[in-house]
């Protein structure tokens, strides 16, 4: 009996692998994490959840928890500081770039204010979500489908 295989992915991500990270300015350095982790793509002008992302580190330490807005006025300074275009720092698109990051389990909302996940640092994140609950299910299904293949 044939079964139709759903073509809607229960999870997705990218993973790029860039040259080692050596004396590389912390915006860069939050820019290439962005891009390994196909939050950003290659070129892309649009790079204002590098600077989010940079905001809700910063408050990690603090162990401050930050709304929407907040967010959005630390993303401009920190624009403006860099001598960056204020471009994409409508509260709509930092609320959208804020989503992307609760979707990889990075950052986590409550009373509709922000912060990395359970506080802990990007390092940890990774490894206790993204590595654990997306990558390597995601290689075991594939795994999956290889071996009924070879059936």
């Amino acid at each position: 009996m044939y079964n139709m295989v759903k073509d809607t992915p229960i999870s997705e991500i990218i993973l790029r692998k860039y040259e080692r990270p050596y004396g590389i300015e912390k915006r860069d350095l939050i820019k290439k994490i962005c891009l390994s982790l196909g939050l950003l793509q290659p070129g892309d002008s649009r790079d204002v959840i590098v600077d989010i992302l940079q905001v809700l580190t910063e408050s990690q330490k603090e162990k401050k928890k930050l709304d929407s807005i907040e967010i959005g006025k630390r993303v401009e300074e920190l624009r403006k500081k860099e001598n960056l275009e204020i471009k994409g720092v409508a509260e709509s698109n930092i609320r959208r770039q804020l989503k992307r990051l609760r979707d990889l389990m990075i950052i986590e909302k409550n009373n509709n204010l922000y912060c990395l996940s359970e506080f802990e640092s990007l390092n940890k994140i990774f490894e206790d979500k993204i590595e654990k609950f997306i990558v390597q299910p995601s290689i075991e299904r594939i795994k999956e489908y290889l071996k009924e293949l070879d059936n």
